[in-house]
């Protein structure tokens, strides 16, 4: 198996960015590689960071492990690419995919390596994962123009910490999945001259407040529904 890491950092996004990343190879030997861009975003480093990894080990035999801390890159190339494709690299909502030259490169280094030749797994960033810290360390580095030296040899020389293999761990859960998982009843309330009232549907809330000076929120919970009446300065 080859392990690779990865991260990327951009100062501004948009601003100067770097990416960096290790490869440890199965013959025991590392290799770290660097780059940056000016200007360009956190997306565009970090996906560069990968691309630019598993070119270095194209026509390699065995499974190329990527690590990252990006869920961007992750949950890209792992699920959103498809609809992306299907629909000739638009989304859901019809606009054009951001980072769309970067993605058709990823998505054609991944593809060489054949079903399953990559694999992923996300590491949470600054969370002191040696190998996800180097390869932090070296993004940052070049994103500011400050030199790093980037290491070529053994394994067992290699003097930033373990580049063992992470466990596979579940992604994040990112706020509008969150969101959508949440299966509470909903109900909303209204404020209309000074006046609260609470409403089983959009429809009742709706006839309500439609052409007038009013406020209303969806909610979840009388905890949310309290929170809401408070920013509303009732309570």
């Amino acid at each position: 198996m080859i392990s690779i890491f990865t991260d990327g950092a951009c100062s501004g996004n948009p601003g100067p960015g770097g990416w960096g990343a290790i490869i440890a190879l199965p013959d025991g030997k590392v290799l770290e590689l660097g780059g940056r861009e000016e200007p360009t975003t956190n997306n565009r480093m970090e996906l560069g960071g990968v691309i630019a990894s598993l070119a270095a080990v194209r026509g390699m035999p065995g499974v190329a492990l990527v690590h990252s801390d990006s869920t961007y890159v992750i949950e890209g190339i792992t699920k959103w690419i498809l609809g992306w494709k299907r629909r000739g690299w638009t989304t859901a909502a019809g606009d054009r995919v951001k980072n769309e030259d970067l993605w058709r490169t990823l998505d054609r280094v991944v593809s060489e390596r054949g079903r399953g030749g990559v694999q992923w797994r996300w590491v949470k960033g600054h969370s002191g994962h040696d190998a996800n810290e180097r390869c932090d360390e070296i993004a940052v580095a070049l994103a500011k123009r400050q030199p790093i030296e980037l290491y070529e040899g053994p394994l067992l020389n290699y003097p930033y910490g373990s580049l063992l293999p992470s466990e596979a761990k579940a992604l994040p859960v990112r706020p509008k999945d969150r969101k959508a998982a949440d299966t509470r009843p909903v109900s909303y309330i209204s404020l209309l001259h000074g006046e609260v009232q609470r409403h089983a549907t959009w429809g009742e809330c709706e006839a309500r407040v439609k052409g007038r000076p009013a406020k209303f929120k969806k909610v979840r919970s009388e905890e949310e529904a309290a929170e809401t009446r408070r920013s509303w300065g009732l309570e």
